[in-house]
């Protein structure tokens, strides 16, 4: 019954802990290698990251205008131009008393100067500078001091941080031209179902295409980790036994299809043939029902030093929707945790309802409905969004044009504009 079924929160609070205990053993057992900057972003860091030197290493401008004496210039008398300094150059001093300082963005501010008056708000000429009537600069004005983001030797970031553009920065700050790096872990696909075809296949009536093993090796691969796409399995325990049995050289596996309550659904049993332990056969979501999660011994397995570790596994619903909506609350993060990334995963954002949604359906499920959220809006505003029009979790069409899921609660039947809504990012 579906009261029977474990709630999404109790459901993904379940797949947190297996994950978090999971990234426990990851991190301990995971291979690592070193890699070039250039190829570091979508990996996740495995050695943390020092400053080599305080950051910034000298006293910087944040501004083009004249380094001074912030009481000085704050009386608004004439200040002679000593001299100048272009990014880059070394910084000049001591400032002479009565005296200031020509200074570029990103310059190195004068010894005994401590704030930089800037370019628009002083009036210069014959040789000498004067702050406008109306303006005051304070100690420390567009300066960014030396050592203010970090000192020397400072932690910077810690492994399980997954690299993107800003840590590669980060790196090439502190001087370092390679990072060390989690090993990916290899996530085996394993799309089932007598109905399916390769993509450059002519369907026959009632067949139709692959599209989930393709969809969900870009979201593993999204995730950060090895996709491994197996030979797509017959509805025949025989070939489902060959195929778990091929698997369980993998850190992960998706099954997709099979997983529910129909006379060719035989993934479970297969799985329970294998010794295979379900934490759970359904949730109470929708699309993604059916959803199967559970761990099973692979007592040959050697893929990324993990032998002799269980294998966990998801049988995911067989309609796109379902397994991209279910790949994202669940699969995701126990990916991440393969990985070794301490991110959150899902990632969920707060927007605002612009039309109504369905309220013919009955409250008892966490909805999952594909949704356009308009991000470019207005600062103070939350970001708009609308569910798109589709025909079911089949509807690859509706999948392809939305950029979220709108998120309705097990306890309502929908929603109403202008009401403040939860979106499932991907």
């Amino acid at each position: 019954m579906q009261a029977d079924l474990p709630s999404y929160g109790e459901a993904a609070a379940l797949v947190r802990t297996f994950a978090a205990r999971l990234l426990e053993q990851s991190t301990a057992r995971a291979g690592r290698e070193r890699v070039a900057l250039g190829e570091a972003a979508g990996r996740v860091l495995a050695q943390a990251i020092f400053a080599d030197q305080d950051q910034p290493p000298f006293a910087r401008s944040t501004r083009d205008g004249f380094a001074c004496r912030a009481a000085e210039a704050s009386k608004h008398i004439p200040l002679r131009l000593a001299g100048s300094t272009r990014a880059g150059e070394p910084p000049a001093g001591p400032l002479p008393v009565g005296a200031a300082w020509e200074i570029m963005t990103g310059g190195a501010v004068p010894e005994d100067a401590d704030a930089v008056a800037m370019l628009e708000h002083v009036e210069h000429g014959n040789g000498t500078i004067r702050l406008l009537p109306s303006r005051r600069v304070k100690p420390g004005e567009n300066i960014v001091a030396q050592g203010a983001q970090a000192r020397r030797g400072a932690l910077l970031l810690s492994a399980g941080v997954p690299i993107t553009f800003a840590q590669v920065a980060l790196a090439v700050s502190c001087g370092d031209s390679t990072v060390e790096v989690y090993a990916r872990p290899r996530v085996a696909i394993l799309a089932t179902g007598d109905e399916l075809v390769d993509v450059d296949a002519a369907p026959r009536p009632g067949q139709i295409r692959n599209s989930n093993a393709p969809m969900l090796a870009a979201l593993v691969a999204a995730a950060g980790a090895e996709p491994w796409i197996l030979p797509r399995a017959a509805d025949t325990p025989e070939a489902l036994d060959e195929a778990l049995a091929h698997a369980a050289a993998a850190d992960l596996l998706l099954i997709s299809g099979g997983v529910s309550a129909g006379k060719f659904d035989l993934v479970e049993p297969a799985l329970a043939r294998r010794g295979g332990r379900f934490h759970f056969t359904g949730v109470r979501i929708q699309p993604g029902k059916p959803l199967v999660f559970g761990e099973m011994p692979c007592p040959s397995r050697s893929h990324a030093n993990r032998k002799g570790a269980n294998l966990p596994f998801f049988g995911l619903p067989g309609n796109p929707v379902s397994s991209a909506v279910t790949f994202l609350l669940f699969g995701a993060p126990v990916v991440a945790a393969l990985a070794g990334s301490t991110a959150p995963t899902p990632r969920f954002a707060s927007a605002q309802l612009q039309e109504a949604t369905d309220r013919r359906t009955k409250p008892g499920l966490t909805r999952f409905l594909p949704a356009t959220c308009n991000f470019s809006i207005p600062a103070g505003r939350l970001p708009q969004v609308n569910v798109v029009p589709w025909q079911g979790s089949g509807d690859l069409a509706a999948l392809a044009l939305s950029n979220c899921f709108l998120v309705i609660p097990e306890e309502v039947g929908g929603l109403a504009p202008g009401e403040r809504a939860t979106v499932l990012l991907y």
